[in-house]
């Protein structure tokens, strides 16, 4: 007995070493859990190719705000009171909610249009402060999508733009959009939308003031329900296009952005870099240098459109 008590009260072996502690990621969605599933599976992608299995040497806590951006900050706070070390975001609402319940916690943004002029980061090459990541750069080709659509409807005059007020993304991108109207003489129709609730009436504006073709601007809300307002502009005839894919994948005629699924793959090189000990401030935003033009053909046929060749052939993807 007394050889028993002592082996078990020994002290362990010098060369023992206490188990590691696994990161914990926490990721901000504004989303719904299914129209978050694909991009939430691409970031695992980014993950698993730099060696990190889930449940072993990391592990992810995710929240959703199922759309309601007004959940965002609660859903923020909670990723704090659990001391994770990183947030992974996706949206400018998305990061300054993150931004406002931590300054300390490193914060990975995906998804955001400008992040110098919305104040989350003061330059692109230093960030500052706890948030890096990836831009879209979407000012810069807002204006594009519109020249798309006059490309497509030639005799198109006046243009419906779908806009969300409550995004902050969203200003910089109408401002673009504005000075392409100027330049190739197209009237815009601002129709604003801060809810779920709120797209049938937009839907009906639209119609009323017999506009000729839609834009729709990127922004949390209007990715959460992309399905609806697809549905919505077949409905009302409406040629739209889109800041992503995942809409012209889901029956909408046309989209022109840089790769969703690709830009999360990357936010894993970021959750990377920090956990080997990077900073925030010091790690450079980086920025889209490829942007995919995705067309539907079936949607194009069913409004009776005909795409011609000199956009089909600079098109990255042809939907049949």
């Amino acid at each position: 007995m007394a050889l028993t008590c002592s082996f078990l009260a020994a002290p362990p072996a010098a060369g023992a070493q206490p188990p590691k502690k696994v990161p914990r990621i926490g990721v901000l969605w504004p989303y719904s859990p299914t129209v978050a599933s694909p991009f939430a599976e691409a970031f695992r992608q980014g993950l698993r190719g730099l060696g990190y299995v889930e449940g072993q040497n990391i592990a992810l806590e995710e929240r959703w705000a199922e759309g309601r951006l007004d959940r965002l900050p609660s859903a923020a706070a909670e990723l704090v009171r659990l001391n994770v070390d990183a947030i992974v975001t996706a949206s400018t609402p998305a990061v300054q909610a993150a931004q406002q319940a931590t300054r300390t916690i490193p914060i990975v943004m995906t998804l955001v249009s400008d992040p110098v002029e919305s104040g989350l980061i003061a330059s692109l090459a230093r960030p500052a402060g706890n948030v890096t990541g990836l831009s879209l750069m979407h000012p810069e080709i807002s204006g594009k999508r519109l020249q798309l659509l006059k490309e497509i409807i030639p005799k198109v005059s006046r243009v419906a733009v779908l806009g969300n007020p409550s995004d902050p993304s969203n200003p910089p991108l109408l401002r673009e959009t504005k000075g392409a109207a100027r330049a190739l003489g197209v009237q815009l129709q601002l129709v604003e939308v801060r809810g779920p609730t709120e797209f049938d009436g937009a839907f009906s504006v639209m119609t009323r003031a017999r506009a000729g073709a839609l834009v729709v601007l990127p922004s949390a809300i209007f990715q959460n329900e992309r399905r609806r307002i697809v549905d919505l502009a077949a409905k009302s005839r409406l040629p739209a296009v889109y800041a992503w894919r995942e809409a012209v994948d889901a029956g909408g005629l046309m989209s022109y952005g840089a790769s969703v699924l690709d830009i999360f793959r990357r936010a894993a090189v970021y959750v990377d870099k920090i956990l080997k000990g990077a900073k925030p401030a010091d790690l450079p935003v980086e920025q889209p240098t490829r942007f995919e033009l995705v067309i539907n053909m079936k949607t194009a046929k069913a409004l009776g459109l005909t795409i011609p060749q000199s956009v089909l052939i600079s098109a990255d993807q042809v939907i049949r």
